[in-house]
């Protein structure tokens, strides 16, 4: 048939917009990019029921001790390993909890890996050896919705008994949808350069991954107001938040705020505590401990956000 060459999948079509940027001036292609960016949050946004019922299953994942894997191969496994990374600082995690597992494993990060996003056997002995469990949500990452690795890995992990996902951006096929309790289909619709999904589906993926793991840690408690308050501070910047966090929510000035910082081993959470409620950091970490990592019960509610 002439029309052979046409692929179902939204994320290999060709986008009419951009049929002769090649001709294009460099302003005429910023504009083009753009203009198809700007799509980009209305199509997540058409998909916030299934990603809060996500949320859901990775916050009870995380109470019962379980983890979010995330799996993909190419952009999709470099986002969610990206997106794993980022927890341990912004919300004190164990590096265990959030994990990103890409096809071809660590050198796939920096360069491709030739035919690693076809390899079932290799999705099976991941999910195996990291002793994939029913505590755990393990989310699959393809843009297209059809890569074989992510395909497998989650058929594996729903025969171990996770929770599983599917995070694309192209209806994927019915067998996928089954192999998962819930799927989030962002439709952005054929890239600017047809196929290269590191553009608006990388982007789209980026901000579905961005909004799972901070939903999902505000739920537990990472989160006071609107303040990291179980940040790691590995840097002088995250020093310096710290102590402003605690400095804003308790009224102490810079020094006290360093004090007790110290006292409670660096962490802003309980250094809040102590100095809310005057009390030593063993106190503080048990009344935590009671209230599931939740400050409003115990301090209150945070002060006002300033505007000035």
């Amino acid at each position: 048939m002439a029309d052979d060459y046409l692929d179902s999948r939204l994320t290999e079509r060709r986008n009419p917009s951009s049929s002769t940027i090649d001709t294009a001036a460099a302003v005429e292609i910023v504009d083009l990019i753009g203009g198809e960016d700007a799509t980009v949050p209305g199509a997540v946004a058409r998909a916030r029921v299934e990603i809060a019922r996500l949320i859901e299953f990775i916050e009870t994942a995380f109470r019962a001790g379980g983890r979010l894997i995330y799996v993909g191969a190419g952009t999709s496994g470099r986002l969610g390993v990206l997106d794993a990374a980022e927890c341990p600082p912004t919300f004190g995690t164990p590096p265990e909890m959030v994990v990103g597992v890409i096809a071809g494993g660590s050198p796939a990060l920096l360069r491709s890996v030739e035919g690693a996003e076809d390899d079932v056997n290799a999705a099976i002995a991941e999910m195996d050896s990291r002793r994939v469990n029913a505590d755990d949500v393990v989310v699959g990452i393809a843009a297209s919705g059809t890569t074989p690795f992510v395909r497998a890995a989650l058929s594996r992990a729903q025969a171990l008994g996770a929770r599983t996902a599917l995070v694309s951006c192209s209806e994927p096929p019915a067998v996928l949808r089954d192999t998962c309790d819930v799927c989030v289909t962002v439709l952005v619709g054929p890239e600017i350069v047809t196929g290269s999904t590191r553009m608006k589906a990388g982007t789209a993926t980026k901000l579905v991954l961005n909004t799972l793991t901070t939903g999902a840690m505000i739920r537990v408690g990472k989160v006071y107001g609107n303040l990291m308050v179980d940040l790691r501070a590995w840097n002088d910047k995250l020093v310096d938040r710290g102590q402003r966090i605690v400095m804003e929510t308790t009224g102490l000035g810079r020094e006290e705020a360093r004090s007790v910082l110290a006292a409670a081993d660096g962490k802003v959470k309980t250094a809040i505590v102590m100095a809310r409620r005057g009390i030593s950091r063993d106190e503080a970490e048990q009344l935590l401990a009671e209230h599931a990592g939740r400050l409003r019960p115990i301090v209150g509610d945070p002060p006002p956000v300033r505007t000035g």
